[in-house]
């Protein structure tokens, strides 16, 4: 994400050294990584709290794309991603459409969600905005792409393109630290036909051994047609959770793409008010289904209703995961969040 920051500006600063645009906008409810620029971008805000005084002052943020708790009472799609584009483009306007450099958001939201899929619609919605005022269209898919959502690329699944792509962990799997942007061929053609370079760099990259094991990674995932097993795998854990859980007085939804699948926790179902944070609901959960008999870890996360308030847990299987493994791991959850409740 960092990479990605200075890339977009370098682009218009390439055709403009006096361009004036300077601001992002990214959405609240998200997070884009721990390092400050990516921070800044990012708009989670118990995670941002601490570090205020030194994050961009140059990122501004709308709503994230929350059908859970934002949708209206009998709200189509098509109504739902009317209102999100038309928000953005008031925030265009607000700040001078001349002065954005992108939009940024991931096409599955990960951590500061708990795996909610955007609506159909609404990223070609907000591409369009972007490029209606020549602004770059940006998406992060460090936790949601290359694979897990089902396709290579969210995007794939969600009829859109970007000018600019975050990936990372589904690239090496794990086995090396690795992670890449991916351009577009007009951000890179403005590059090369400006100075021919991008000024950027760690003390570690471009090594060779992280590379071998990516490559490797990505080998076995076509020779083993593993994404074609994330799309039949994920579509059945979906349907187990929502059988086995979808009545739950305390699971306020069950949303997710692929391998990536997100429960969400509620006081009351009806009118999802979120627990006390200081019950640290997400915690508990955890610290009870990687103990014994259970053996089985999960992703919490907190501040899903409003960055404070709000409990959830992500399970993301391997890709190589059995319909039996499913079984198993949904009977595990469903008997970890029942004893869970049992006190509440």
């Amino acid at each position: 994400m960092e990479a990605t920051a200075k890339l977009s500006r370098q682009y218009f600063y390439e055709q403009d050294k006096n361009t004036p645009r300077i601001n992002f906008i990214s959405r609240e409810s998200s997070y884009h990584g721990n390092t400050l620029g990516a921070l800044g971008i990012s708009g989670h805000a118990a995670r941002r709290a601490p570090y205020l005084p030194f994050l961009m002052k140059n990122v501004h943020h709308v709503s994230a794309c929350y059908p859970y708790r934002q949708r209206n009472v009998g709200e189509s799609d098509t109504s739902f991603v009317a209102r999100k584009a038309d928000e953005l483009e008031k925030k265009f306007q607000e700040l001078g459409p001349e002065t954005v450099i992108g939009f940024i958001a991931e096409p599955v939201v990960g951590a500061a969600l708990g795996c909610v899929p955007a609506v159909p619609g609404y990223l070609e919605a907000m591409r369009a905005v972007c490029h209606r005022h020549g602004a770059l269209f940006i998406l992060d898919e460090v936790m949601c792409g290359m694979g897990r959502s089902g396709t290579l690329h969210a995007w794939q699944g969600m009829g859109v393109v970007p000018d600019l792509q975050t990936i990372g962990k589904g690239m090496g799997a794990g086995y090396q630290p690795i992670a890449a942007v991916l351009i577009s061929e007009k951000v890179v053609n403005t590059l090369r036909d400006g100075t021919g370079q991008f000024i950027h760099g760690q003390t570690y990259q471009g090594m060779p051994v992280q590379a071998a094991a990516a490559l490797e990674v990505q080998r076995i995932k076509r020779e083993l047609n593993l994404i074609e097993n994330v799309q039949i795998q994920g579509e059945y854990l979906g349907k187990l959770l929502k059988s086995r859980l979808g009545t739950h007085p305390n699971v306020g939804d069950i949303r997710g793409k692929g391998l990536f699948w997100g429960l969400e926790f509620v006081e009351d179902k009806e009118t999802k008010i979120p627990f006390d944070p200081t019950l640290k609901i997400a915690q508990k959960v955890y610290d009870l289904a990687i103990s014994e008999p259970y053996n089985m870890t999960v992703y919490p996360g907190t501040g899903t209703a409003d960055g404070i308030r709000g409990d959830h847990v992500i399970l993301a299987p391997t890709y190589t995961v059995t319909k039996l493994e499913i079984e198993h791991i949904v009977r595990t959850i469903t008997s970890v969040v029942e004893t869970c409740f049992e006190s509440f």
